[in-house]
């Protein structure tokens, strides 16, 4: 069954999309890793694009969109669900500590307008100066150092964890299909179109496809987003006191206090941590120190709970919006401080961008290529949709990203199991004559995955003693291989001590494992059932499963069924040089792979892999060729200029083929006697 859009992210941007989507008439499901990890849940809920000074304008003119929204959007959400979001246009007070803090005018203004001339539907959103004696009469307790301070009206609030809430049960009572507790592990394309994704339950497809994983994003795309954590705690209103001491939402330096009902909600910290959990004693230190000074009299409040988030941040602290470098993949990550403001704002120009190819002038300022790096210095982030293909038709606009002056980049990414390499040529470390050969042929062919017979390796056959010493397993990804084994049952067994073997090199993550079951000793054939048998196995064991296989391709779309990360066809058996004998069934396997197709075994020169990368396979692997040159080094270096090539040929396209002739030079304007 194939889903007609797949959204990637349960939290609150995930939802408000799905919700959006679902009203207007498409079937929807949500992937969701762990609804109650979202950033969503540790966020404090301030719709305040004002208090923050936000300095980008169209950012600006984003936030202010949103929040004009909210009243009808949550409206909307409690009719739905009969539920309460907790949202109130309270606004907010930003006090200060020093009174030139308060802009140029200082104490002396009235009124400022904040005005942007990038937004002509929302040019103005006022805020008042208050002077020292009159924010202490407005909110009385706060700190004696407070000497003034702003106040946003517009501003609001809405309550993060019952919204958070309120979402997940209206998409449910819509009838969007919620799927908690799955794990997407890497985007299945194929000419430009992702075809599914590979998940921990198996590969689900969909027509369209939505990333809004937040701080996980760059898990599954080459995009900067990187998660920064802010630490949280609550202190409670004691009983003794009547009433709710602080009834305005505090926006502080670096510190703000949000009244719920019978707590204060005190955050947050910014740290760029990873994905390191847990609160520390340092940052809560810093908050209630922060926050102490604010609202002297919380010192007294017993503490309630702390808690922690992943914020999803960019390097512009900007979201990322709009397309893709697939057609259809839509983006929604990058919200960093404002996802909760952002939401309804959000939803309505995804689902207006997917079923109406209305793009708002808006996105231009948030697509993903304002990352883009210069060609002449660095690889581009992402590149051109054809570079991640697996199909058998490029697919080139005139100058598309990735593209400079109408060239294309060489080095397009290659991404197997959600992991990216530079490099489509794959070498394996046998057959050479010293350890030396190996060393100088594997740094000439510019290599990222190296193949190693974990057997070989175990039993120090000769050629492989000393062979972790010998390569730099810090740059180089080690594919271990099940070579020499006869049964599936040997071949699982042996991967297993592959992954065993790649930890102890320092690739504590590396789960990739190149599958071989080779009963048949004279023309090593693979067998087609004992490798599905041991696929299938491993797969349910967490494995990147690369299946060495013949020509079949049923076979091939089985083992991607089963959830392979590749698939990989013999151009001719092992070793004998013959070239591409299967050329046919491999262009079939091509043209029908949700996967790469690497091309493995019996090429034996670089016009036979330039041919085989121009067929549209994702890569090779060559071993033999290699290492039985008279020039090891030499060949290694030509099989890589060989597969650039076969690779940029391919996303060129090649003429057409006619039967007759046609000049190169025109027949008109020429000289006449």
């Amino acid at each position: 069954m194939t889903n007609e859009t797949v959204i990637i992210g349960g939290g609150v941007i995930g939802l408000a999309i799905a919700i959006e989507l679902k009203l207007r008439g498409t079937d929807v499901t949500v992937l969701c890793r762990h609804f109650q990890g979202a950033a969503t849940h540790a966020a404090a809920g301030m719709l305040a694009p004002d208090a923050e000074k936000i300095p980008n304008l169209a950012m600006r003119s984003l936030c202010w969109r949103s929040r004009a929204l909210y009243p009808d959007w949550t409206r909307k959400l409690e009719d739905l669900t009969g539920l309460n979001t907790g949202y109130r246009p309270c606004g907010i007070l930003a006090p200060v500590f020093d009174e030139g803090a308060g802009g140029d005018e200082g104490a002396e203004r009235e009124k400022l307008i904040l005005s942007s001339p990038s937004s002509s539907s929302f040019p103005s959103s006022p805020a008042y100066w208050f002077k020292k004696e009159a924010i202490h009469q407005y909110q009385p307790g706060l700190g004696a150092e407070v000497v003034g301070g702003w106040w946003y009206p517009e501003d609001a609030k809405v309550d993060n964890k019952a919204l958070a809430h309120v979402l997940w049960t209206a998409a449910e009572s819509v009838g969007v299909e919620l799927k908690d507790g799955i794990t997407v592990e890497a985007f299945l394309q194929q000419q430009g179109q992702v075809v599914g994704v590979q998940t921990n339950a198996g590969i689900i497809r969909a027509a369209h496809y939505v990333l809004a994983s937040g701080a996980w994003s760059n898990e599954l795309l080459p995009l900067p987003v990187l998660p920064r954590k802010g630490q949280m705690l609550s202190v409670r209103i004691p009983e003794f006191v009547p009433e709710l001491p602080l009834k305005r939402v505090l926006f502080g330096q670096d510190i703000y206090i949000v009244p719920r009902r019978d707590r204060l909600i005190i955050g947050a910290t910014s740290e760029d941590v990873g994905f390191i959990p847990d609160n520390t004693p340092e940052g809560i230190q810093t908050l209630l120190q922060a926050a102490i000074r604010l609202y002297p009299q919380l010192k007294h409040y017993p503490i309630q709970e702390f808690w922690w988030g992943f914020r999803p941040a960019t390097p512009d602290e900007l979201p990322i919006l709009g397309t893709s470098h697939c057609q259809n993949l839509t983006l929604a990550t990058g919200h960093y401080r404002n996802g909760i403001l952002l939401a309804p704002v959000t939803a309505t120009l995804i689902a207006d961008f997917i079923l109406e190819q209305k793009s708002d002038p808006l996105l231009a300022d948030f697509h993903y290529s304002r990352f883009q790096s210069q060609p002449s210095t660095s690889t581009p982030m992402l590149t051109h949709s054809a570079n991640f293909s697996n199909g058998h038709q490029p697919a080139i606009s005139p100058l598309p990203f990735g593209y400079a002056h109408g060239k294309p980049t060489p080095h397009s990414p290659l991404i197997i199991a959600g992991k990216t390499f530079q490099s489509r040529l794959m070498t394996g470390t046998g057959k050479y004559r010293s350890i030396e050969e190996m060393q100088q042929s594997i740094a000439a062919s510019d290599c990222q995955i190296v193949t190693v017979a974990v057997r070989r390796v175990q039993t120090k056959a000769p050629g492989h003693e000393g062979l972790a010493e010998a390569l730099d397993w810090t740059k180089i990804w080690m594919l271990p291989n099940t070579a020499g084994c006869q049964t599936a049952e040997e071949a699982i067994r042996v991967a297993r001590l592959g992954r065993e073997m790649a930890k102890l090199l320092g690739q504590e993550d590396n789960n990739f494992v190149k599958l071989e079951v080779i009963p048949d000793l004279k023309y090593l054939l693979p067998d087609p059932i004992g490798t599905l048998q041991a696929a299938e196995q491993l797969v349910k064991e967490g494995f990147a499963v690369l299946p060495y296989i013949n020509a079949d391709p049923m076979l091939a779309k089985r083992l991607e069924d089963v959830g392979c990360a590749t698939v990989m066809p013999l151009a001719s058996p092992i070793g004998s040089g013959q070239g591409l004998k299967t050329t046919a069934n491999i262009q079939i396997i091509i043209e029908n792979a949700g996967v790469p197709v690497v091309v493995d075994a019996g090429i034996g020169s670089p016009s036979e892999a330039a041919q085989a990368m121009e067929l549209g396979a994702d890569a090779l692997l060559i071993n033999s060729a290699i290492a039985l040159s008279p020039n090891p080094a030499a060949m290694a270096h030509a099989m890589n200029l060989a597969t650039v090539a076969g690779r940029l040929a391919y996303l060129a396209g090649r003429m057409p083929i006619k039967d007759y002739a046609s000049p190169s030079s025109p027949l008109t304007g020429t000289i006449t006697s």
